[in-house]
């Protein structure tokens, strides 16, 4: 009985003595990061059979288990890599919304500047200075747009730096993952299949600080390892076998980073932005794509706006030298990447119809060998025509079947726009034709200042000379003297225009009728005599004219962009506009949902450390329960020892 009593006690103090290590090792613990509480589980013995009954033989320690549910660790998880995408995002579009939003950096005001100083020159044409304040406002607005674009430029290196870390850590952590995964499987195997619980906390924190890089899945195999998956289910940690990922130049941008798979064999797998949502790299892969990308194509897409525009009416105008106008500005030329493995001529593509820009990437691929190509748009992957999104490609002669190109229209044109011209003779303020009403004329008709939307007939020498203009004389109701090598349309008072080919002997009269002759309209109105008429020549004396200048500053209120059933819909200054306003939007939106998930990690969090975290209070009571075990237990074996001495000394 005595030996029986020795053995149960022994089996008493040995479990307390568990208990109180186990209890000792979670109070040390209870700073640790990802560290779950810890707690023994105990089983009776075997009991012993005897006439009289089974009689128990004491208590054995099966395990020590962590205090672990997968459903709450999931829940933090699926939290924490949604915050940290969200505030990877937030932080980085905050650079964006602040520099567009800015009124000392932003456009908005360069763009006011520099049409200040066109009404500055419009209004005294002649003058040096204004046109040199002009000229002033037009390198302002170019550095302004210059500033933004290295901005933009920066966040961008930024951006892509980051990235390159990121994977870089991401492959880090497989490593040290498949490293742990190994050790557990030998500790498991090597302990009865005992659960390695410090081990499996190890790797459930490197599990949590990968997943704040980029969103996680795991499952667990037989052996106790654990396979991640990142993304959408790609591949990171098989068993003991990690992936090794690198950020590398993507094959149809080159200063653009790709995620991708290092193969054995040394090649590279590009996984597509889209398989890697969540965390850190998740963050930054969706911010490049739907904020840096498209504010740097819309800045872009203002820059291209304003230099056709502009160029197109400045050169409609006469200079003070008596010269038609030139480029204002330099106009941006489309960008064209060729795809790694093309081999074809790059295509030549330009500018069309610039109210159709979008702001778009597209992908140009041949389909056969002699030019022949489908155009496609990179946000989507959707096929357009080249007209319709306002552009004109040529493809080479021959072609390679599956070559691909990449044509970013706007990407880079802000950082390309500059001013083209330096004399401020050159500014073409005025127009290059006048009209006039003879002074023998008899009747009370007058003509408007010609509107140019055209030089080709001017250069043809259609309105003669300023010594012999184009006159245009009114006899039998109708007008007569129009060039014989030109069609002339004309639009009667609430009639429509009608064209009439070469060539005209006249036209019939109506006060208020509107006359288009190649490239230039006026009209003519009121009561007209016999023989009354009208000259068109060349502007000779163009000094003090401002009509083209006037037409310049028009442009900032004029729907230039953004074609809509047609018609262009916005303005230069409604695009910036709508830039700044979606920005400031998508930063808005994205630092809502930032601080939302921040709080349901909070929720998450504390959920799952009511299970697997440390309570002082509750391990210090385990420490005063653990200890009256022991000691009771080693009451029991003083006993058992005190009863076998009784019965050693029967014997004596």
């Amino acid at each position: 009985m005595g030996a029986s009593l020795f053995s149960i006690g022994l089996t008493g103090l040995n479990a307390a003595q568990a208990g109180l290590s186990t209890t000792s090792h979670n109070i040390s613990n209870a700073g640790t990061t990802g560290y779950s509480r810890q707690r023994i589980e105990q089983s009776t013995n075997p009991a012993m059979f005897t006439g009289a009954g089974f009689f128990g033989e004491g208590t054995k320690v099966d395990t020590v288990k962590r205090a672990y549910n997968s459903f709450l660790t999931n829940q933090v998880l699926t939290a924490d890599t949604k915050f940290n995408e969200y505030d990877t995002f937030s932080t980085e579009i905050s650079q964006i919304d602040n520099m567009l939003a800015d009124p000392t950096v932003g456009l908005s005001p360069a763009l006011q500047d520099f049409f200040g100083g066109i009404e500055e020159v419009a209004a005294n044409p002649a003058s040096v200075p204004a046109r040199q304040s002009m000229l002033s406002t037009a390198e302002s607005l170019v550095s302004r747009m210059h500033n933004l674009s290295d901005r933009l430029g920066e966040i961008r290196a930024g951006v892509e730096g980051q990235i390159k870390e990121t994977v870089s850590q991401i492959s880090t952590y497989a490593k040290n993952i498949a490293e742990v995964n190994n050790k557990i499987t030998i500790a498991q195997q090597a302990g009865s299949a005992q659960p390695a619980n410090d081990l499996l906390d190890t790797r459930d924190q490197l599990v949590k600080e990968l997943n704040q890089l980029v969103r996680v899945s795991t499952s667990t195999d037989a052996d106790g390892s654990m396979s991640v998956f990142i993304g959408t289910g790609q591949p990171l940690v098989i068993g003991t076998t990690p992936t090794r990922l690198e950020a590398l130049p993507s094959i149809s941008e080159q200063s653009r980073l790709a995620v991708n798979i290092l193969t054995q064999n040394g090649g590279a797998i590009t996984i597509p932005e889209s398989l890697l949502g969540g965390g850190k790299l998740g963050g930054l892969l969706n911010m490049r794509a739907t904020a840096l990308d498209s504010t740097q194509n819309q800045l872009g897409l203002i820059a291209i706006g304003l230099s056709t525009a502009f160029n197109a009416q400045h050169k409609l105008g006469q200079d003070l030298n008596g010269n038609p106008g030139t480029d204002f500005f330099t106009t941006p030329s489309v960008g064209v990447q060729r795809y790694a493995n093309a081999t074809t001529t790059t295509p030549d593509v330009q500018y069309g119809d610039i109210s159709k820009l979008a702001g778009e990437d597209y992908r140009l691929t041949f389909t056969d060998t002699v030019g022949g190509y489908t155009l496609t748009r990179v946000s989507d992957g959707r096929s357009v025509s080249a007209a319709d999104v306002g552009l004109s490609i040529t493809p080479a002669a021959t072609s390679w079947v599956g070559d691909s190109f990449l044509i970013q229209p706007t990407r880079n044109a802000a950082s390309s726009l500059d001013v083209s011209i330096a004399d401020t003779r050159m500014i073409a303020a005025g127009a290059p034709i006048t009209a006039a009403a003879t002074t023998s004329n008899l009747g009370t008709g007058s003509i408007t200042a010609p509107v140019v939307s055209s030089t080709a007939s001017i250069a043809a020498g259609v309105f003669g000379t300023s010594a012999a203009p184009l006159k245009l004389t009114h006899a039998g109701g109708s007008l007569t003297g129009f060039p014989a090598t030109l069609p002339v349309t004309y639009t009667l008072l609430n009639s429509n225009p009608v064209t009439l080919a070469a060539p005209v002997a006249s036209l019939p009269y109506q006060s208020g009728m509107t006359i288009q002759v190649g490239g230039v309209s006026f009209s003519i109105s009121g009561a007209l005599k016999d023989q009354d008429s009208f000259t068109l020549g060349p502007n000779a004396g163009g000094v003090s004219d401002s009509r083209n200048a006037v037409a310049l500053g028009q442009l900032q209120t004029s729907k230039l962009m953004l074609s809509a059933d047609g018609q262009p819909s916005a303005t230069l200054q409604s695009v910036y506009s709508q830039l700044v306003s979606s920005v400031g939007n998508k930063a808005r939106e994205v630092q809502v949902n930032r601080d939302a998930q921040e709080s349901l990690v909070g929720q998450a969090y504390e959920a799952q450390q009511s299970i697997a975290g440390v309570n002082l209070d509750e391990e210090a009571a385990n420490l005063i329960r653990y200890q009256q075990a022991y000691q009771a237990s080693s009451k029991v074996m003083t006993i058992a020892s005190k009863l076998f001495d009784e019965v050693l000394s029967l014997g004596r």
